[in-house]
């Protein structure tokens, strides 16, 4: 019996790593990293509500406990999707 490559995540997004200065995103093959000074929503979240991210309809990334809402491409183009936040 032959099964694929071991050690394959099978997760479409995963935070990778967390530090004081924001946390890197690996969205299926491709890293992110997002700086807490450019998406002040995750500054004060814990490190369950920022683990607890989806991936909906394959460009759309939700964190449920913080109610925060972001395209993928916001996090390739940040500079075309200034930010908002209260």
């Amino acid at each position: 019996m032959t099964s694929s490559t071991l050690g394959a995540s099978t997760l479409q997004v995963e935070v990778t790593n967390i530090d004081r200065f924001g946390f890197w995103l690996l969205v299926e093959d491709r890293e992110y990293f997002l700086p807490y000074e450019d998406f002040p929503w995750f500054r004060n979240a814990t490190l369950d509500q920022i683990l607890d991210v989806h991936l909906l309809h394959g460009d759309h990334l939700h964190w449920p406990a913080l109610d925060v809402d972001l395209s993928l491409d916001s996090l390739s183009q940040p500079e075309a999707f200034p930010l908002i936040y209260n």
